[in-house]
């Protein structure tokens, strides 16, 4: 990776993250309470809300992995920036409503803690402690891995600390966030991602133009691809290099999934009114739409640089960004970027160490019938806790930021979307479906990422089981076939009044 020698991008960098500490301690003097902490008051506007969603959903997974993954499996890659057309309003329509109106009648923080509200049981509000916990240590592990790509492209780790760089940045990346994760929780959180939002859409549209700039247009460098010996015509089939089910698998796993991602739907406990919920599909979906122009543009730019030699081979996919950052980009625009990218792993970073620090001091304890004493203290002892360790656990995967984070949302994805999505629309399903589902969509996940990493079943190494089906997929099917199959079998279960009478708004 090429050593910034830009003062420009250096200083913006450097700027950024003090203003990200600066926002922590400000934020500090507002939070006073676990509710400050954990759901920022329950006082966030329609524009923030969205924006945090949206940062949230994306950060160093579309700004980092996302170019190095289509760098690797060509223009199938972009399969999983197809559901964005319909997610934000399948989210808002489906679950959003529901989830504000029982943090109304209900003192809810946390998603486990909705659904224990929802099943009236405490081994479903543990068990999806739980999945949050695995969940939150791997999708926190990918964006300090981002961070630390970041970290190495502009100030040149590489070259004091050789291959121990990418350690040293998820370091300083732990420190920073654990500074102002500590000090303002959610609130901090919030307002970054305010800021993110801005950033990574102003970002991502000026990438794109110079994207397209630097390979004279969509169609020149979609002939510069097609001939290259290094990448070819396969590069830009539909497909790219993946099976079908590879592919269609990205489709379903990103689209349905994202019914079950803490990280999102908690950002809806913040919301000051029910009925901002609908112009929410227009401010998160417009917002992903425009992010993910960064995506496209360095997933087909990179390639034909590459194959022009306008670029050198990179040496690992993820260094896609920044490679094209610091050649073919104005010093102000990529200190820009660096910055964009800055906040959006920073934000939602605390968006997970919150999410994951809430399941360490409120929903296990409450799974147990523990007491819950000095929540917002021990709530800051958490976040380090969660940080820490999200960042040993990247450093042992050892793979690219996209597939690590892509096993984190299969995470989230097959324990929790069919308990929250289903469970929440349908008053049959009962606590033992919930739990069963749970239990089911997160044991298929892990066992089935540890055989494929393993080498045990063949296929997409690292990636996908027998045939190109991603093990993310596998194990929600299975998660929503216990759900389903259990709730229609057993008794229907009684809810609570207040619960059932907002189930049928």
């Amino acid at each position: 990776m090429p050593t910034l020698d830009q003062p420009v991008i250096v200083w913006t960098a450097v700027g950024y993250l003090a203003l990200v500490l600066a926002i922590g301690v400000w934020s500090l003097r507002r939070t006073r309470s676990a509710k400050d902490f954990f759901i920022a008051g329950q006082s966030i506007g329609l524009w923030i809300t969205g924006l945090a969603t949206m940062s949230a959903a994306f950060s160093g997974f579309v700004f980092i992995g996302g170019p190095g993954l289509v760098y690797r499996m060509g223009v199938g890659a972009l399969f999983i920036c197809v559901p964005i057309g319909f997610t934000s309003g399948l989210l808002c329509w489906t679950v959003a409503k529901r989830l504000r109106l029982l943090a109304e009648v209900r003192p809810v923080y946390t998603i486990p803690e909705a659904l224990s509200s929802r099943y009236r049981s405490r081994a479903v509000s543990g068990l999806a402690a739980i999945a949050v916990l695995v969940g939150t240590v791997a999708y926190l592990g990918a964006q300090l891995q981002a961070l630390a790509v970041v970290i190495e492209a502009v100030f040149g780790t590489r070259e004091l600390f050789g291959e121990a760089s990418l350690a040293v940045g998820m370091a300083v990346g732990v420190g920073v966030i654990v500074v102002y994760a500590v000090a303002g929780g959610m609130v901090a959180g919030v307002y970054t991602d305010l800021l993110q939002g801005v950033l990574m859409v102003v970002a991502a549209v000026g990438v794109f133009y110079y994207a397209l700039r630097s390979g004279g247009g969509v169609e020149s460098i979609a002939c510069t691809i097609a001939r290259s010996a290094e990448f070819g015509p396969e590069f830009l089939d539909p497909l790219g290099s993946l099976p079908i089910l590879t592919a269609v698998g990205f489709f379903f796993l990103f689209g349905v999934g994202t019914l079950g991602q803490p990280h999102m739907l908690h950002k809806f406990f913040m919301l000051d009114r029910v009925d901002n919920l609908k112009w929410m599909p227009a401010v998160l979906g417009g917002g992903q739409t425009l992010c993910v122009l960064l995506w496209i543009g360095l997933g087909l730019a990179v390639p034909a640089l590459v194959a022009s030699g306008g670029l050198e081979p990179l040496a690992h996919p993820d260094a896609a960004t920044p490679s094209f950052l610091l050649g073919f980009t104005p010093e102000p625009l990529a200190g820009l970027v660096f910055a964009g990218v800055l906040a959006a792993i920073m934000s939602t970073a605390d968006s997970f160490v919150n999410i994951g620090s809430a399941a360490l001091v409120r929903d296990l304890p409450d799974a147990f019938g523990w007491r819950r004493p000095r929540q917002l203290a021990w709530g800051r002892v958490a976040v380090i806790a969660v940080a820490v360790a999200a960042a040993l656990f990247a450093l042992a995967y050892g793979d690219l930021i996209a597939l690590l984070g892509t096993f984190a949302f299969a995470t989230f994805a097959a324990a929790l979307a069919p308990a929250v999505a289903v469970g929440l629309n349908w008053k049959r399903v009962t606590a033992g479906a919930a739990g069963a589902s749970i239990v089911t969509g997160l044991v298929v996940n892990l066992g089935l990422e540890l055989l494929t990493r393993s080498g045990s079943i063949p296929g997409l190494p690292r990636a996908a089981i027998g045939g190109g089906a991603l093990a993310g997929v596998v194990a929600i099917a299975a998660s929503f076939t216990v759900l389903l199959v259990w709730s229609w079998l057993a008794p229907r279960p009684t809810l609570d009044r207040d619960v059932a009478r907002l189930m049928e708004l």
